[in-house]
């Protein structure tokens, strides 16, 4: 008989480049209120600290967990799917959805046992680009357009209480699982665009022209994808062929 998933602890929040120590702990009360207790934080300015201790209000078992990383893909590992929380309308092409929207999708996941990341910028500057590259899509609180920042911590509020809605409401049976196999995780994905990056390199894909474009858009391709373990090997095996073939070739020159 296969246990059923425990949903809450399927759920990550992280945040990126916080400036303010406060804010950590007022996000921790944020997810604590709501059920959630797993923080990761990426680059903090100061952490630990007094001030997050006294905003946190208490929860002070989610800031005594919380992981911290130098860099986003260390705090996704494990993931195979992320939200990440904006603003403003990026350059970076991905599906927008709502608050409410991203919790039914992130519960349907957490429901097939996969993690779910919901990723949140700098107080200031927000998610850079290329760290909304490495999410799934991208969540818009519906404020007024005249005056749409919110406090970080409100921003984790929201979604922590569209989150816990999700699942207090939630009766329907678990979806189907998207994959025979696991899901490839947020490490694993790395891993995958490091090759695909090498392998157009090494057949000299790009010509001279900057990657930085062409490699933002299969990005967001093979996101969308959402490839299992096994599409994976399959298609590191692919790049590999053809660095093999670019190599022979480059011998018989």
């Amino acid at each position: 008989m296969t246990t059923a998933p425990d949903l809450p602890a399927c759920f990550r929040f992280v945040l990126v480049r916080t400036s303010h120590p406060g804010n950590i702990g007022s996000a921790a009360r944020a997810m604590r209120t709501m059920g959630f207790a797993r923080m990761e934080l990426v680059a903090p300015h100061k952490f630990p600290d007094r001030e997050a201790s006294a905003l946190a209000a208490g929860a002070d078992d989610v800031l005594e967990q919380a992981g911290v990383h130098g860099e986003l893909v260390e705090a996704l590992a494990g993931s195979s799917l992320a939200f990440g929380l904006s603003a403003r309308r990026r350059g970076v092409n991905l599906p927008e959805l709502t608050p409410r929207e991203a919790a039914a999708q992130a519960l349907a996941a957490a429901q097939r046992g996969e993690q779910v990341a919901l990723v949140f910028g700098n107080e200031r500057t927000g998610l850079e680009n290329e760290e909304l590259a490495r999410c799934h899509a991208m969540v818009r609180i519906p404020s007024v357009e005249d005056f749409s920042s919110l406090n970080l911590s409100q921003a984790v509020q929201v979604m922590a209480y569209e989150l816990r809605v999700a699942l207090l409401g939630e009766h329907l049976p678990a979806p189907p699982p998207v994959h025979d196999e696991p899901p490839a995780d947020a490490a694993q994905m790395e891993r995958f665009f490091e090759h695909l990056a090498q392998m157009l390199d090494d057949i000299d894909f790009h010509k001279g022209r900057a990657p930085t474009t062409i490699m933002l858009r299969l990005r967001k391709l093979f996101q969308r994808v959402q490839m299992d373990e096994r599409e994976l090997r399959m298609l590191h095996g692919i790049f590999a062929d053809a660095q093999r073939m670019a190599r022979l070739a480059g011998d018989k020159k």
